[in-house]
C-alpha cells in the first residue's frame, strides 16, 4: 500500500505540472492526503513507526503538516485554476 500511495504521490505531482491536469491531480492529491490522514494519526497513537527510528514527537509533529499540504495543494491545483467562461 505505501508503494501505491508513494506512486500516487508522483505522478499527481507530475499532474500538477500539467495545465491540462492540474485539477484533477490537486483533487486526488488532496484526497490521498485526507485518505492517508487516519494511518498516520494511529501511528502517531502508536508511538512508534515499524521500521523507522521517529521519535513520538516527530510522529504528532507531522499531523498538522497534513492539513498545509491540503491548502497548499489547494492553492496551486484549484485555486490557482483560470475561470472559463
Amino acid at each position: 500500500m505505501n508503494a501505491i500511495a508513494g506512486a500516487c504521490e508522483i505522478l499527481g505531482g507530475i499532474g500538477l505540472f500539467i495545465p491540462r491536469l492540474r485539477m484533477a491531480a490537486g483533487w486526488g492529491l488532496i484526497a490521498l492526503l485526507v485518505a492517508v490522514f487516519p494511518a498516520n494519526l494511529h501511528v502517531a497513537l502508536m508511538g512508534r513507526m515499524p521500521g523507522f527510528g521517529f521519535s513520538p514527537a516527530i510522529l504528532w509533529l507531522r499531523l498538522p503538516f497534513q492539513a498545509v499540504f491540503v491548502a497548499w495543494v489547494a492553492w496551486v491545483a484549484i485555486a490557482g485554476e483560470p475561470r472559463r467562461r
